[in-house]
């Protein structure tokens, strides 16, 4: 049986603003408070869409260390593919 937690999700977007030196991002969409949201949701609009997905709850903070490491290696200009970026984050993706 599957618990509470392990049903959880968080979801994101990987984008590039083409405005900015190092525009290379991330958006947590569920974990985006009241008072960000709005702003949030305006930076993915504005931006280039890289990848997206869902990541488990529970193993969220490991995700999100592979996707800080793939957005440092995106913005000083390694060109990945979506199949790449995939392959790093698979583990972690519901």
């Amino acid at each position: 049986m599957t618990s509470a937690i392990d049903s959880k999700k968080v979801m994101f977007e990987i984008c590039r603003d083409p405005n900015r030196e190092h525009g290379y991002q991330v958006v947590y969409f569920t974990e985006l408070g009241e008072h960000d949201k709005e702003e949030g949701i305006g930076n993915a609009m504005r931006c280039e869409h890289v990848f997206d997905g869902f990541i488990l709850h529970r193993q969220r903070q490991e995700a999100k260390q592979i996707i800080d490491q793939l957005l440092e290696r995106l913005n000083s200009g390694e060109d990945l593919s979506q199949a790449e970026i995939e392959g790093q984050l698979r583990p972690y993706l519901s």
